[in-house]
């Protein structure tokens, strides 16, 4: 059975659900959007404005602009040229040139099988990506790691049109908590990125379950997660009943004080 307190799971997705190492996709992500719009745009100028309006997003404090609204402002006045010139430009390249970056990621067969043991529970699921892409990289994504919105049925995707904030603040699963219309206590957060994933949901209280070599000692003190461990480990703690004996271990820690 699943534990009475957890009502609903949030799943990261690059390096979590997804095998996608950020440090081999971004570049590969920045090449296929230069050689894309080369003819508007030089490359240096095109990928000095992405970083910075990228890094403009993580100053999103969870009640202002959304993400996208921040991305789009810096981007697009910082390339001088009008939005609604570029933007159909963007939107060919997710739709042509996207879609083969796919051979740069691995699919994970417990990610499913996990998303279908949540929805088979009640659970409430929540992909939690960090929102600096448009929903249809997202979505793709998804459907690349073989659980696509016309798979499973999700509470809550967060993509820059629909969240305030990035994994670079607690806020962004404050944002997640609103939209779930639960408590940080009530839902669990898996995921890769130790700061990202585990440290910020900490922060506002929700537990988090790493996904780390089993030996990776945690890189800061405080903040432990209820578990640690690769994706299979994680599902065989999920449906062996272990996670819930965590949980169950980490709530009466917390109500003792």
């Amino acid at each position: 059975m699943t534990s009475p307190a957890l009502k609903a799971l949030l799943l990261d997705l690059d390096d979590t659900l997804l095998g996608n190492p950020m440090k081999t996709f971004i570049p590969a992500y920045f090449r296929a959007l230069t050689e894309f719009v080369t003819e508007i745009q030089p490359p240096e100028r095109l990928i000095e404005q992405l970083l910075i309006a990228t890094r403009m997003m993580d100053g999103g404090d969870g009640v202002g602009p959304s993400n996208g609204e921040i991305f789009a402002e810096a981007f697009f006045a910082g390339l001088g040229v009008p939005r609604e010139e570029l933007e159909p430009v963007f939107e060919r390249f997710y739709a042509e040139a996207f879609p083969k970056l796919r051979p740069l990621t691995a699919r994970r067969p417990a990610a499913p099988k996990i998303v279908e043991w949540a929805g088979q529970r009640g659970l409430q699921v929540a992909i939690a990506t960090n929102p600096v892409f448009p929903r249809t990289a997202i979505e793709q994504r998804m459907e690349w790691a073989a659980v696509g919105v016309d798979r499973f049925e999700y509470a809550h995707v967060t993509s820059y049109e629909n969240s305030h904030a990035t994994k670079a603040r607690p806020a962004y699963y404050r944002e997640i908590l609103d939209v779930l219309g639960r408590g940080p206590e009530e839902c669990l957060m898996v995921g890769d990125n130790w700061n990202w994933d585990i440290v910020n949901a900490a922060e506002i209280g929700m537990p988090g379950y790493w996904i780390a070599d089993p030996s990776s000692p945690p890189p800061s003190a405080g903040s432990l997660p209820v578990g640690q461990g690769s994706l299979d480990d994680f599902f065989d703690a999920a449906r062996s009943g272990a996670l819930e004996e965590s949980l169950a271990v980490r709530t009466s820690q917390r109500l003792a004080g």
